[in-house]
């Protein structure tokens, strides 16, 4: 039922009417109770940090949501309740109550990303806490319509310019104008991002944080600890570190094995001994990537949208990668073949179609979610 009414909307946009999700959740807000929500905003890290969060949150006996996306193989894992993804009675159950609440044209009018926004704070209904992880943006983004007790903010950098602005000073201040009363700052590569939080603190009545200022001592030996059990790369330490300044700010006290059920796939995962696969699709992903594998050389299993900035990513995992095989992947905004090979032969990397996979080789598959379900769809059958 809900498969069926979501096949309906498309799932990306040229242009987006900012008004629509909050005039139409205005119509509905007395009738649905929030839960504690914690938001998450930022370009890079946002899926692990609320991954993190959300554990750490259950283990210690909370009823707990944590609503991310895209999705990589099924729709479920964008609404995640108490350790597993939600199940399609329950989905489906939720998708009854919004079209009870909605009207028909408000219904159909919504987004693809916003009706499920919705869906899942019904599906949380029940829950202490939400880690509500936003989509593309910050101020305007369907899931900022909704108060919030904390904005925890990841890494800011160049990614979705045509939404969000052409540099790091309009990224950042689209996004940190989601910020409604409290936010703790994650690592930042941009010095910038900082100084716009503090000025925007003093002129709006915000608490800011940096993650630093709410780490301790003893939080040093529990974040190795996970480090460890996880096998977690750098940055997704920096992601442990913001969730766990999240807790402490919370007042919330956890011990490290809090976090041991936490990752999540799809971030930089070993799925056998000789492919990794990281559905990064910007360059602080890429950045990081080639910081994290730093001395390794692995064939790249890779395509691209049309408004990415391949060359750059290209550049910047060059150091880590022999040659490059592009993955076919069927979607409207996927780069054109032949522009995409012509970036990949300028770096002087040999290019050529993948058909199958070799024992031989050692492979990173990273692009975007749509290169990772197809390479598990259709390549993969471990």
């Amino acid at each position: 039922m809900l498969e069926q009414f979501l096949e309906k909307k498309p799932l990306y946009y040229e242009t987006i009417d900012y008004s629509r999700m909050p005039r139409i959740y205005a119509k509905i807000k007395e009738q649905l109770s929030l839960p504690k929500i914690i938001h998450l905003i930022g370009t890079n890290g946002k899926g692990t940090t609320g991954r993190f969060l959300a554990s750490a949150l259950y283990a210690l006996g909370f009823n707990t949501g944590h609503y991310t996306s895209p999705h990589i193989l099924e729709f479920n894992e964008r609404i995640w309740l108490n350790g597993s993804n939600v199940s399609n009675e329950k989905l489906n159950e939720a998708h009854k109550r919004l079209l009870a609440l909605l009207s028909a044209e408000d219904a159909n009018a919504l987004s693809y990303f916003e009706y499920t926004t919705l869906l899942a704070l019904l599906v949380y209904q029940e829950c202490d806490y939400v880690v509500l992880e936003a989509g593309l943006g910050g101020e305007y983004d369907a899931t900022a319509v909704f108060d919030n007790i904390l904005t925890l903010v990841t890494p800011i950098d160049f990614d979705h310019e045509a939404f969000l602005g052409t540099t790091i000073k309009e990224i950042a201040t689209t996004k940190l104008n989601a910020v409604k009363s409290a936010a703790i700052i994650g690592e930042q590569k941009h010095q910038e991002v900082y100084e716009i939080a503090k000025q925007m603190g003093q002129k709006r009545a915000l608490e800011i944080f940096t993650y630093k200022e709410l780490l301790h001592n003893e939080d040093t030996l529990k974040i190795a600890q996970v480090k460890e059990e996880l096998s977690l790369a750098e940055y997704l330490e920096m992601n442990l570190k913001l969730a766990v300044a999240a807790l402490n700010y919370l007042g919330i006290e956890y011990k490290s094995e809090h976090f041991f059920n936490a990752k999540l796939f799809g971030r930089l995962s070993q799925i056998s001994d000789n492919i990794l696969l990281d559905v990064g699709h910007n360059t602080l992903a890429a950045e990081s990537i080639a910081r994290t594998l730093n001395g390794g050389k692995y064939t790249l299993v890779y395509n691209s949208y049309k408004d990415k900035n391949y060359k750059e990513i290209l550049r910047l995992l060059k150091p880590v990668i022999s040659d490059v095989e592009i993955i076919a992947v069927n979607e409207e905004r996927i780069e054109e073949r032949a522009l995409l090979k012509e970036t990949v032969e300028s770096f002087s990397l040999v290019c050529r179609d993948f058909k199958e996979l070799s024992k031989e080789k050692h492979y990173l598959v990273f692009g975007s979610f749509s290169v990772a379900e197809t390479f598990l769809k259709k390549h993969y059958h471990g």
